[in-house]
């Protein structure tokens, strides 16, 4: 998940001991402990932070017309994360943990909003483009809708775990510090959502869920 170092330039020394190789990623802990004084830590930093907050952003949100409100979410992640760092403080959590608490409070502000407001309208191109192939758009679409649909029914905390296992990327470790749950736990929950969902796709492959 995320970019890779390419290069020693301007790279602190305490980003650099954690790798074992130039072009090893840091963490983002490590990143975050750099940023003040390496803008190049800085840079990556941003860019994992705001590939975390959209990926989270696109699967809960998980409907048409969703996609700006869920680019305008990771740019205030990043934008709250750049304002925190300053008077960050580890508490012996992950930094994704403190990443994943302010996208969700993020979302949850950007849902209260689209609720208040007028509906989403989306703009109708001039052209037709119809590259990649039309069908093959649709079909992949579909099944998407379909994967995301069917994890609505899943229980929320194990809707939670598959979203921020499988769509962000974090460990398992990283999961349970975000939700404040054990390694075990987080395990435990995840093989019973994705029996679950195995389960609710057989059963809509054969038509009986709508």
């Amino acid at each position: 998940m995320g970019l890779a170092w390419t290069s020693r330039a301007g790279v602190t020394p305490g980003a650099l001991g954690a790798m074992e190789r130039v072009d090893a990623p840091a963490s983002l802990r490590e990143l975050a402990a750099a940023a003040a004084r390496d803008t190049q830590a800085r840079d990556v930093l941003l860019a994992r932070v705001r590939d975390m907050a959209l990926k989270y952003a696109r699967v809960r949100l998980g409907r048409f017309g969703a996609e700006d409100t869920a680019q305008d979410v990771a740019q205030e992640v990043c934008m709250a994360v750049m304002t925190a760092l300053p008077t960050y403080e580890e508490r012996g959590l992950p930094f994704e943990a403190f990443v994943y608490t302010i996208t969700a409070r993020k979302l949850a502000d950007a849902q209260r909003a689209a609720m208040r407001g007028p509906a989403p309208v989306c703009d109708i191109p001039d052209e037709v483009d119809e590259s990649p192939g039309p069908e093959s758009t649709a079909v992949m679409r579909d099944e998407a809708a379909t994967a995301l649909a069917l994890m609505q029914q899943l229980p929320a905390q194990q809707r939670e775990i598959l979203t921020l296992r499988v769509a962000v990327g974090l460990s398992t470790d990283e999961t349970a510090a975000a939700l404040g749950m054990s390694p075990g736990a987080i395990r435990v929950a995840q093989h019973r959502a994705l029996g679950k969902l195995r389960a609710l796709m057989a059963e809509s492959s054969r038509g009986g869920v709508a």
